[in-house]
């Protein structure tokens, strides 16, 4: 038999093994196919990237002068490593002159931002319910700063025109559009003439936007949404309600947040989308945040990786691995910091007594958390 024979035959049963997965668990979960007929590629997101005022005093150096890097010290190879990683920027960079603040108003300095781009992550997600806490001003020179610092951003916007345009990255030769809304902004204005500065989220714009990130040639269509119920541990209707109609819209992926606790991650079936099964998680918990109690001080870094069969123009998931993580504060040996801290099974010099309890307490909180999900059901991918 001729190569190019097994090839098509081997993508052929590849495809009719995948299908049969979510009716027949019993069958063979092992994909077999040509290296040079697949492409694969990792999204990796995480939770909430927040700076309570705590968060940057912890980081100043000198006078308007902040360094966060070493926030992200453990975790930067997991995020760098990632063909693409996103995030929910959970405050504004509007500048000293409009005062550093935390909570319930934020306002972080530029360099929050700079550790960000410095640990790996390829887009921020603008578009919370804290986009407007210096109004428009707030919502111009945070992206103005991205900008500057070349990180792609998406959720808020300067023009009409710009929120017209769906973000679509080529990953490894994969088109995957992102689009990004809140459920609101805390009560602070939108201007009316000027309804294009963040996303809100509504059934028939999203719709639209994933309509347009496919006229656009988004193979794979991500939606982030900021929703849900603060500090709940499971969905309420309303994020569930928008995630059906998401769905019926013909999303592919839906990552949330907000919660700022982890809520369960979910396998569904797709409607007019490029996977037949598709995966939303409701919320990822916290990346870094003050949020010192339990389920809020702990988050998970989510990476999904994506395989397209190009003789079939097929894309499906082809793994789900997920980064329990905890944020330690306190004294080291490089002075006060906060640093995110991932479940690697290595004993770090700065964390015993309480903070190893807590800190394994919220790996042990996440694990069952996300227990339910059955990874099995994935296939695997083995090349000849």
């Amino acid at each position: 038999m001729k190569k190019s024979s097994i090839i098509l035959l081997a993508v052929f049963s590849a495809i009719i093994s995948f299908d049969s997965y979510f009716t027949n668990p019993t069958m063979p979960k092992t994909l077999v196919v040509a290296k040079d007929s697949i492409i694969n590629i990792t999204i990796t997101a995480t939770g909430d990237l927040m700076c309570h005022s705590v968060q940057y005093n912890y980081a100043k150096v000198a006078n308007d002068s902040f360094d966060f890097n070493h926030d992200f010290d453990l975790v930067n190879e997991i995020i760098s490593k990632s063909d693409f990683a996103f995030g929910n920027l959970e405050t504004v960079l509007a500048g000293s002159t409009k005062n550093y603040s935390g909570y319930p108003f934020f306002n972080t300095p530029n360099s929050f931002a700079e550790a960000l781009k410095n640990a790996g992550f390829d887009l921020l997600v603008t578009s919370n319910n804290h986009s407007l806490d210096r109004g428009e001003d707030g919502v111009l020179r945070t992206i103005q700063e991205l900008d500057k610092l070349n990180v792609n951003h998406t959720g808020t916007f300067a023009t009409q025109r710009d929120q017209d345009s769906i973000r679509i990255f080529d990953i490894k030769g994969i088109k995957v559009g992102v689009i990004a809304f809140s459920y609101g902004t805390n009560g602070n204005p939108i201007p009316s003439h000027k309804p294009y500065l963040i996303n809100i989220i509504d059934e028939e714009l999203i719709a639209a936007d994933i309509q347009k990130a496919r006229q656009d040639g988004a193979e794979i269509v991500l939606v982030n949404f900021h929703f849900g119920e603060e500090y709940q541990r499971e969905p309420n209707f309303f994020q569930e309600e928008v995630v059906r109609e998401t769905i019926a819209a013909g999303a592919d992926i839906i990552i949330g947040g907000h919660p700022h606790v982890i809520q369960p991650i979910k396998i569904f079936k797709t409607s007019n989308a490029k996977l037949d099964s598709g995966f939303v998680a409701y919320s990822l918990g916290n990346f870094i945040s003050n949020q010192r109690w339990r389920y809020s001080d702990a988050g998970v870094i989510l990476t999904l990786s994506l395989t397209k069969i190009i003789a079939t123009d097929s894309i499906f998931i082809s793994a789900i691995e997920y980064h329990p993580v905890w944020v330690f504060k306190g004294d080291t040996n490089n002075g006060k910091h906060y640093i995110i801290v991932p479940e690697n099974k290595i004993d770090y010099y700065f964390i015993s007594g309480e903070n190893q309890r807590v800190m394994n307490e919220a790996f042990s909180d996440t694990h069952n958390i996300l227990s339910l999900f059955d990874k099995r059901f994935l296939p695997s991918i083995m090349e000849f």
